[in-house]
């Protein structure tokens, strides 16, 4: 039997999206790939906890940096790793240049941005046929022209009873806490982020119904964290800015509920399995939907959404204004009776 298959994939740039190429990679391993991935740092912690992933390779370029010479050195730096094929996930023509310097002989990846000359296992990206993000990742396991097996594989992470014990202990948060986790951020822009009194008011009712509340997000979170905290008065523990990803992961793991707009940390809330509301405003759930049974999504299918816009262009956010705390909470008791 002959040695595996080494495949290089170069990730995207944003943690959603990461989790979200994760049935290709599933998809990959099955037929025996031995799989690396070129990522950004800040998406390493979730790419080493996917069991199909051997190892991560950092990617020193920032989103939208072009850096020619510096993916020309790197691509010849990976010539000596002897892949045979390269998977590029994003679609601008800079992605495909790591591979092409390493002289990779099988360059899978989506037509476009000029991208000919890099890529010689081409595929033409159908819109309307893959409508979500996780189809058209996983499009690129197979041949050009073919179609994805269908249903997906849910996307996993790996979180043990250790490492969920040891983040809480690092943290000093109560080893037997089951928190309901509330995750307000958002990292594309206000018009995906439910209001801040919402939150506040979500957070009040479940702490008066004797559910511990806790806030999870990035360091640029932790003020619309703090506002949170002191509109629901003192009912709601802040831990935004607090955390590295990889213990954002394990306090998620010991979750008992998670409530997120549509964002990095709700993706890795499906991932791990967790009864989760996940709120929709500005984008769209039928693009990117958390992948997991034990999700339930809101959106009030406003006419003016999906916008796909940073801030709300009519200026009224009425998609995540008039989404009201009520109708959350019903939600959530719907999903823990169906999920406990």
């Amino acid at each position: 039997m002959g040695s595996p298959t080494r495949i290089l994939v170069v990730a995207p740039s944003w943690i959603g999206d990461t989790l979200i190429a994760q049935p290709l990679l599933a998809r990959l391993a099955a037929r025996g790939a031995s799989i690396d991935v070129l990522a950004p740092d800040w998406c390493a912690p979730l790419l080493e906890r996917m069991p199909e992933v051997r190892r991560v390779i950092g990617s020193p370029f920032r989103h939208g940096d072009f850096a020619f010479w510096a993916r020309r050195a790197l691509g010849r730096a990976l010539a000596q790793e002897g892949y045979d094929e390269a998977v590029v996930l994003p679609n601008s023509w800079k992605s495909a240049l790591v591979p092409f310097f390493a002289r990779i002989p099988k360059r899978t990846g989506f037509t476009g941005e000029a991208r000919i000359g890099l890529l010689n296992n081409r595929h033409v990206l159908d819109k309307v046929a893959r409508s979500q993000l996780a189809q058209r990742y996983a499009q690129l396991a197979e041949a050009p022209g073919s179609d994805p097996l269908l249903p997906l594989p849910q996307p996993r992470l790996c979180s043990t009873p250790e490492q969920q014990a040891a983040a809480r202990r690092t943290l000093g948060l109560p080893l037997d806490a089951a928190p309901v986790i509330l995750c307000p951020g958002a990292e594309y822009g206000p018009a995906k982020r439910w209001p801040v009194r919402h939150f506040a008011d979500l957070a009040r009712r479940l702490a008066q119904d004797g559910l511990p509340v806790w806030l999870l997000g990035a360091a640029k979170d932790a003020a619309v964290g703090d506002e949170i905290a002191a509109l629901a008065e003192g009912m709601a523990l802040n831990l935004c800015g607090r955390t590295s990803l990889t213990q954002a992961i394990d306090l998620l793991a010991g979750a008992r509920q998670v409530v997120s707009n549509d964002s990095g940390l709700m993706h890795v809330a499906a991932a791990l399995d967790r009864p989760l509301v996940a709120l929709y405003g500005s984008s769209s759930p039928a693009y990117t939907p958390p992948m997991s049974s034990r999700a339930r999504i809101i959106s009030l299918k406003l006419s003016c959404s999906p916008c796909f816009q940073r801030e709300c262009p009519l200026g009224h956010l009425k998609c995540l204004e008039d989404l009201m705390p009520e109708q959350v909470i019903e939600t959530l008791n719907n999903v823990f009776h169906a999920h406990p």
